[in-house]
This record gives C-alpha cells, structure tokens and sequence, in this order.
C-alpha cells in the first residue's frame, strides 16, 4: 500500500469508527466496504475481525456502564454459534447474493421502522435468539452483521449508552470467535498485521471522537440516526453491486 493509500486508510478506518460508535453498531459496517477498496476480501475479513475487537473494547471503556445482560446473553450466545458457522461457510459460499439479499434487507427494515416510529419489537427469548442467529451468521460471511444488530437492539428501544454497551459486549464475543477462524482460515496474512496497531488507535480515538458527538444528541435523534445510517449503507451496497 502505498504511503497516500495508507493515509487515505486511516482517515476513512477514523470515519468508519466515528459513525459505528454514533450508530452504535460497530465500525465493521462501515469499514468492510471501505477496506475493500485497498485489500482482497478474505483480507478485509481477517483485518476487520482484529480491529473490531480493539474497536469494541474501546468502546466498552467509554460505555461500560448500564448494559442489558439478558440480551447479552440471548442475542450474544446465538450470535457467536453461528458466527463460527459463517466463518466457516466463508471458505465455501459465493457472497454475491448474499450482499444483494443482505442489502434489501436493511433497506426494508430500516424504511420500516422510520416509517412507523412507533413500532416496536419485545424483547422476547424467540425476538433475541432470531436477531442474535441472523447477525452472527451474516457477520461470519461477509465481516459485517452489526446493522442487523443495531436494527434489533433500536427496535427494543434501549437508552443510548446500554444499546452501544450491549452492542460492543455481543460485538466482542462475536469478533473474538470469527477471529481465530479467520486467522485458521488464512485470511489473516503477515504482510497485513503492521495495520493492526494503526487501527489500534484508529478505534480509541474514533470511539473519543463518536462519544462526543453522541453527547449533543438525543435518544430519539440517535435512533432516527441509526436508522439513516442502516438505510444509506444498504443502498449504497446494493448501488456498487449492481453497478459492479
């Protein structure tokens, strides 16, 4: 990589974090599709997986306080099952069409909830288990699975600092797992690790930088946000897909 590609790197890794920390879903779904652009896509997946690691932690750090255990559990204990069978899947399966069903999906969801602010979904085990299953199985594949997250954890109506806390403990468990897949799959290659301690800091100064923000935002303005973003992120995937 060049020394402007690197510099262009870590400014959009910066923005990736800044606008996964407001969103409260994690930097990965933001970052896949601008790593993609510089590494190979097994290498995106084995690099965001170590970066969202120390991503989560951060946040955890800034965020620790008023996490929701029971959906720790019920979503992050499916979520990490069957994140381990996505990374394994990873190897095998063509991701085309799941970008493309993935990308309808939060565009339909997103428009959903936006639609009809009201509207909410109990935290039921059934409810948790589901969003859970799908986020894990889907970051497993393709390297992100928070926007099905976020969409699951904003439609339990959570306060601002337990939704980032709940979603950076699952997003924890979840990366940890895939993590050691990746690295056995071999998408982890030597000739990318001096990224790691850029993106090291890249997350804990993008983690500062969204905490700030988030204080000038309301709980209702911050789910509306998510939302925004969940919708923009599918369109635009579905936008490079087919233009592709």
């Amino acid at each position: 990589m060049t020394l402007e590609n690197l510099l262009l790197f870590i400014l959009l890794a910066l923005l990736a974090e800044i606008l996964g920390t407001v969103g409260g879903f994690g930097s990965s779904l933001f970052f896949v599709p601008m790593a993609s652009y510089f590494l190979d896509f097994h290498s995106v997946l084995g690099i965001t997986a170590i970066f969202h690691v120390s991503s989560n932690i951060s946040k955890i750090a800034f965020f620790r306080k008023g996490f929701d255990k029971k959906l720790v559990l019920s979503i992050g204990i499916p979520a990490v099952i069957f994140v381990i069978i996505g990374s394994l899947l990873s190897k095998y399966l063509e991701t085309k069409l799941l970008e493309i069903a993935l990308s309808i999906f939060l565009i339909v969801t997103s428009i959903l909830f936006l639609a009809f602010k009201k509207l909410t979904i109990k935290p039921t085990l059934t409810n948790s288990i589901g969003g859970g299953l799908f986020s894990g199985l889907i970051a497993g594949l393709l390297g992100t699975g928070g926007a099905i997250r976020g969409i699951t954890l904003a439609a339990y109506n959570l306060g601002m600092e337990s939704f980032i806390a709940t979603s950076a403990i699952i997003d924890l468990a979840i990366d940890s797992s895939r993590a050691v897949v990746y690295s056995l799959n071999g998408y982890v290659h030597m000739h990318d690790l001096y990224l790691i301690p850029i993106l090291l800091v890249v997350s804990i100064a993008g983690t500062f930088i969204g905490k700030k923000i988030l204080t000038k935002v309301s709980e209702d303005r911050f789910k509306h946000f998510v939302l925004i973003l969940v919708f923009l992120t599918g369109a635009v995937t579905l936008v490079k897909i087919i233009i592709g």
